[in-house]
């Protein structure tokens, strides 16, 4: 019995939810149970920002059926809005970005997650959502931006 529960609790684990984000919406797109998951997730360091991801789950019966059972597709797609007063805590302002969020899509090769990179010239955060594999990278992505409306950031430091 414990020898089918252990791969069981493994598969699950890639799934697990960040902290840092709240399923507000999971849509059904098949009969076999898989999933869309929208989740909104606040931007850590900066009030007043809020982003929606939507990526894919897939459920058992399809984990089965395509004999691939650790890993999600890499799709993703993110928008983002200001919620309330924007207000800049201590962000990276350098041209590489600061990754805000990271979630499992695989035990170890994939993970989804969402970069955050100051546009100082044009006074806009873009958010880009996007997979990171070990293996082959992945050009699948997603962006959005929020402009500043005058909010400066300021560097780390």
């Amino acid at each position: 019995m414990l020898r089918h529960a252990l791969p069981l609790a493994l598969a699950a684990l890639p799934w697990a939810t960040s902290l840092s984000a709240q399923e507000v919406g999971r849509v059904g797109v098949d009969w076999v149970g898989n999933d869309i998951i929208v989740e909104a997730l606040p931007d850590p360091e900066v009030e007043g920002v809020t982003c929606h991801v939507a990526y894919f789950e897939r459920s058992f019966i399809d984990r089965v059926s395509q004999g691939n059972w650790f890993e999600d597709p890499s799709n993703s797609s993110i928008a983002c809005r200001q919620t309330g007063p924007i207000e800049l805590g201590d962000i990276d302002t350098s041209p590489e970005g600061e990754e805000i969020f990271s979630e499992r899509q695989s035990i170890i090769i994939k993970s989804l997650r969402v970069t955050r990179i100051y546009d100082e010239e044009n006074q806009v955060l873009v958010y880009l959502a996007h997979a990171a594999e070990l293996t082959e990278g992945s050009a699948k992505m997603s962006i959005s931006t929020v402009p500043l409306w005058g909010a400066t950031a300021t560097p780390p430091g």
